[in-house]
């Protein structure tokens, strides 16, 4: 389960705060990324976007060297755009 210590509260996606929470354990990897990725933001005093998400997460796919962890973060960039909507 997620937890507002994980920095979910400052994420304003609602579908995609759901997606993960109804994930449980399933997605209990990806959602320790995506909660990191989300400190690493707020920590930055940038504003949680789909776009500084995205960002964030091809920063760690590129610093990391571990190939299971780098899996881990490929799948939760691609939940986290799949969940992005188009500008229009």
């Amino acid at each position: 389960m997620l937890e507002s210590s994980d920095g979910y509260d400052n994420l304003s996606d609602l579908s995609l705060m759901e997606y993960f929470r109804s994930g449980g354990e399933k997605l209990a990897e990806e959602s320790a990324i995506l909660g990191i990725a989300i400190r690493r933001i707020v920590a930055a005093d940038e504003r949680i976007t789909h776009k500084a998400l995205i960002l964030e997460l091809i920063r760690m796919i590129e610093s990391t060297d571990d190939v299971v962890r780098s899996d881990i973060i490929r799948n939760t960039l691609e939940i986290v755009v799949h969940h992005t909507t188009d500008d229009i």
